[in-house]
């Protein structure tokens, strides 16, 4: 009978730590995550195609995330999904899944861990949407 209590109070303490675990990992993406800016706001977005030529674009928006102002431009076109938009067309390239194309977007150079409907800009920002070709 005190194996069973000792028991069940390991299975409590282990359920509070990693509770308490869940929550200081959601405070931490909540507090440091990019927060949109509002105003208007001057980027620039360069499309790299298959071939490495390139096509740069200057945008200047109000929309405080990437989707908002390549939509004003008309760049992009995709699928929606449970993420947001998936985007398998950029100035009129498509991109061929069954190669194993995607279009992979980078800020300044460095990979977005974001989708393109929740990638906050800022005055300034400069981003690529590159075809890249293997998953």
């Amino acid at each position: 009978m005190a194996e069973k209590k000792m028991n069940g109070k390991k299975t409590l303490i282990a359920a509070v730590i990693v509770v308490i675990v869940a929550v200081l990992m959601f405070a931490g993406w909540y507090f440091t995550r990019q927060k949109p800016v509002e105003g208007q706001k001057d980027i620039t977005v360069t499309v790299v195609y298959k071939d490495e030529s390139s096509d740069k674009f200057e945008i200047t928006t109000q929309a405080e995330f990437l989707r908002q102002a390549l939509e004003e431009k008309d760049l992009v076109k995709g699928d929606e999904s449970e993420y947001g938009l998936f985007i398998t067309e950029v100035n009129g390239v498509k991109a061929d899944a069954d190669n194993q194309e995607w279009w992979c977007i980078t800020k300044s150079g460095e990979t977005v861990n974001t989708g393109v409907d929740t990638t906050p800009i800022a005055d300034g920002d400069s981003f690529e949407i590159t075809l890249t070709v293997g998953y």
